[in-house]
C-alpha cells in the first residue's frame, strides 16, 4: 500500500507535471499583473510541461530543458515582434521637456494665473495645470505647450494664435529633447576639431 502511494505520488509529481503547473501559475500571474514579467517563462514552462506529459517516458530532463529554452526563445521573439502591450515606446519614461510642443484641449478655462488642459500623449495622467501666454483661452479650445515649466504647471498658447506650422513645432520639440541636443552638440564638436586639425597639419 505504501509503495503504491509513493509510486502514485511520483507519477503525479513528475517533472512534466511540475513544469505544467508552474507555467500555468506564471501565466495566471501575468493575467493579474500585465507587463510581460512572467509570460515568456510561463508559456515556455507550460508548453514544455504539456509536451512532457504527452511524451511520457521519452520526456527526459534534458529533452524538457531543451523544450523550455526553445519555446522560451520563440515566445520572446513573438512577444517582442508583435508588442502585445502596446507601443515600443510605452515603457520609456520622459521628462518635462518632452511636453514642449505637445497639443491638447482645454478642460478648464485658462487664464494667466491658472486653468487645466488635457494633453494628447500626456502619459498616465494627461491632465496638467496650465496658464496662458496671451489672455484667456476658453474651455474646449486646442492649445500647444510653449513652456513645460518643470511639468507641474505648463504654459500654453492657443493653436489659433500659434503661427508656426507643423514642421516648426516638430523642430521645437526636437530642440527641447536633451538627448537630441547632446548628440548634435557632440557631432558639431567633432566637426570643429576635424577642421582645426586640418588647419594645423595643412
Amino acid at each position: 500500500m505504501a509503495s503504491t502511494l509513493l509510486q502514485l505520488a511520483g507519477d503525479v509529481l513528475s517533472l512534466p507535471f511540475l513544469l505544467t503547473v508552474s507555467g500555468l501559475l506564471l501565466v495566471i500571474l501575468e493575467a493579474f499583473a500585465p507587463g510581460a514579467h512572467f509570460i515568456v517563462v510561463g508559456v515556455a514552462l507550460l508548453v514544455a510541461g504539456l509536451v512532457g506529459l504527452a511524451l511520457g517516458g521519452f520526456a527526459t530532463p534534458l529533452v524538457l530543458a531543451g523544450l523550455v529554452f526553445g519555446v522560451g526563445a520563440v515566445t520572446l521573439y513573438v512577444y517582442r515582434e508583435f508588442d502585445f502591450y502596446g507601443g515600443k515606446e510605452s515603457g520609456r519614461t520622459s521628462d518635462s521637456d518632452s511636453l514642449a510642443g505637445a497639443v491638447g484641449r482645454v478642460t478648464e478655462r485658462i487664464t494667466a494665473s491658472g486653468g487645466e488642459v488635457k494633453l494628447e500623449d500626456g502619459g498616465f495622467n494627461p491632465y496638467f495645470r496650465a496658464r496662458s501666454v496671451d489672455g484667456e483661452i476658453a474651455e474646449g479650445e486646442e492649445v500647444i505647450v510653449v513652456d513645460p515649466g518643470g511639468g507641474n504647471v505648463v504654459t500654453v498658447q492657443s493653436l489659433d494664435t500659434d503661427h508656426r506650422d507643423e514642421i516648426d513645432r516638430e523642430l521645437a520639440r526636437e530642440r527641447s529633447d536633451p538627448g537630441e541636443r547632446t548628440d548634435g552638440a557632440s557631432e558639431t564638436d567633432d566637426a570643429v576639431e576635424t577642421d582645426t586639425e586640418r588647419e594645423s597639419t595643412g
